[in-house]
């Protein structure tokens, strides 16, 4: 079954091709939950394969991060904090989690729209911070387009890898499977718990 999904991801991929993968990565890249590594992986493997070429890919990825990443800035610079605070809840923009943001944006400064695009909960909402203190724009898209190169170039070379070991790959997929459940199961009830919490205390 997971050979069957992953097959079905590399398809996908190779079917929308570059224009697909710079749409998706910068949905990936916004406040929507679309993990970046179902889009580059199985870019990099099929670059393994030669369907694509690996150093567009990853242009592609860092752009669609890059214009993700904007769209971000510019919903907190022109929307203001009220919105995000009125409306984000819907998108797991809670109050609190912001707060987190804020927090680590105001202690580390700048640089982590560089630093912040390799952590796992911040990468996605590092741009809201961002945009509410109007940080330099040249600035801003240079630390983001040199945090996401990193971060797409690691997806792309462990795709790529498990294309050129497919065989490996395929022996140890129950590891990568229970791996991978692990962090759906706990993603699902952490979006379930965080949703039931917003909501009970909207009605409160």
């Amino acid at each position: 079954m997971l050979e069957s999904i992953a097959l079905w991801l590399v398809s996908s991929v190779g079917l929308l091709g570059y224009w697909g993968i710079i749409l998706l990565m910068a949905i990936e890249s916004s406040f929507f939950p679309l993990p970046s590594e179902l889009i580059m992986i199985p870019a990099g493997y099929l670059a393994s394969q030669g369907q694509m070429n690996l150093l567009l890919a990853w242009v592609c990825g860092v752009i669609g991060s890059l214009l993700g990443a904007l769209f971000n800035y510019y919903l907190a610079l022109l929307l203001g904090r009220p919105f995000i605070d009125k409306y984000g809840k819907y998108f797991l923009l809670t109050k609190s989690r912001m707060a987190k943001v804020d927090a680590f944006f105001e202690k580390h400064g700048e640089i982590t729209t560089f630093t912040g695009r390799l952590i796992f909960g911040i990468r996605h909402l590092i741009s809201l911070p961002a945009g509410l203190a109007r940080m330099n724009l040249f600035k801003f898209c240079l630390y983001t387009v040199l945090g996401s190169g990193i971060w797409v170039a690691i997806l792309l070379a462990l795709g790529y890898f498990i294309g050129k070991n497919y065989d490996v790959a395929v022996e140890y997929s129950w590891l990568v499977a229970g791996l991978a459940t692990t962090i759906i199961l706990a993603y699902v009830i952490y979006y379930i718990y965080k949703n039931k919490k917003v909501f009970k205390n909207e009605k409160d």
